[in-house]
């Protein structure tokens, strides 16, 4: 679905991506990892529009994206989400939801005034998606509370349900689990796994969490200086001797505890 060719971005003398090469298979859940400053939020911000490479393309379903903006990204399906959850914090959680699909009908001044039932017609199917969404995610019961009043992992479903608004084809998942407990974590991860297996949802996930990385993700990509390392199970990637001296800057002696 996604091939990453040769992506470099450098801020002044700073390369942050480096030459990294990827694909990403359809339906698949991919998990890249790596030490922090090894360039994986940079891809991810390249990829999805957010920064313009400095050399390097992207396609995804053979189309060329690279460079495309993230409102154009986001009607082809491409969606990321965001180590801080980025929720309208005085909205409620069903609002937020059903703020997502563009091009809605109540956003043109001449609707309101002459398209009023159409305006709520959408915002009654709306409204039934965002419930649906709510109750799969097992967050109905947050429905009216404000957004900026939940807890972080409930604010992490929130934007994975942001996702589900819309028909995502592929999304872009930053540290999903940072600041989140293990009870949401393992909540968010049952809802990752359904929307890939039920939705033929694709996703590839930045986690530092390697239990939850081996719980979702296969294959799992290791990025470092820049640069893609390794790609395999996260078994074969514990085991590479690259990628222990990118965590640990050590050899094979070590590496009993990189598996620990």
């Amino acid at each position: 679905m996604i091939v990453v060719d040769d992506i470099h971005k450098h801020f002044g003398g700073f390369h942050a991506v480096d030459g990294a090469s990827l694909r990403i298979a359809p339906r698949s859940i991919t998990g890249l990892i790596g030490p922090n400053g090894a360039g994986k939020t940079t891809l991810f911000n390249v990829i999805a529009g957010v920064l313009q490479p400095t050399s390097g393309s992207v396609t995804m379903d053979g189309e060329d994206i690279t460079g495309l903006p993230p409102h154009t990204l986001f009607y082809k399906g491409l969606l990321r989400t965001f180590q801080i959850a980025h929720e309208f914090s005085s909205m409620t959680c069903r609002e937020n939801l059903m703020m997502v699909p563009g091009d809605q009908s109540g956003e043109t001044l001449w609707n309101t005034w002459f398209g009023r039932r159409r305006i709520a017609d959408e915002e009654r199917a709306l409204r039934a998606k965002a419930d649906e969404v709510l109750e799969f995610l097992t967050i109905e019961h947050l429905s009216d509370h404000k957004a900026g009043q939940v807890s972080g992992g409930q604010k992490k479903l929130l934007e994975l349900g942001r996702t589900m608004m819309v028909d995502a084809k592929i999304v872009f998942l930053d540290e999903v689990g940072a600041g989140v407990n293990r009870t949401l974590l393992n909540t968010i991860g049952d809802a990752i796994l359904r929307l890939n297996t039920e939705r033929d949802y694709t996703f590839v996930v930045i986690e530092h969490d390697m239990d939850f990385i081996g719980k979702i993700c296969n294959p799992v990509i290791c990025m470092a200086e820049g640069k893609v390392l390794a790609e395999g199970t996260l078994d074969e990637i514990k085991a590479n001797e690259q990628v222990i001296e990118a965590y640990l800057g050590t050899g094979l002696k070590n590496k009993e505890q990189v598996s620990a």
